[in-house]
């Protein structure tokens, strides 16, 4: 008599996908979403005289804030304005 190896049950057969969903989102999604926050935190606190990055590696000084726009000084006499959400980080003081 032959005997025929049983497949696992329902929701046994779904534990290693769920299982490597799980640690996808802690490997990817949990920290993209950290550093979103941060992002968001650091852009909602920028002031005159802060030194930033914009997303198209601009690097200038905040000089005025209106709203969602800063107005940033590029070169000695020289100021753009910019949304607030261009700014991508704050200036090291080494890399000045």
């Amino acid at each position: 008599m032959l005997q025929q190896a049983q497949q696992p049950g329902g929701i046994v057969a779904f534990l290693p996908l769920i299982f490597i969903l799980a640690i996808f989102y802690l490997i990817v999604f949990l920290p993209a979403r950290r550093r979103q926050k941060k992002l968001q935190n650091m852009v909602e606190n920028l002031k005159s005289g802060d030194k930033v990055v914009t997303q198209g590696g601009i690097y200038g000084t905040i000089v005025g804030l209106r709203g969602d726009r800063i107005q940033l000084r590029i070169a000695e006499n020289v100021k753009i304005d910019m949304s607030r959400n261009a700014v991508t980080a704050l200036q090291n003081p080494e890399e000045e």
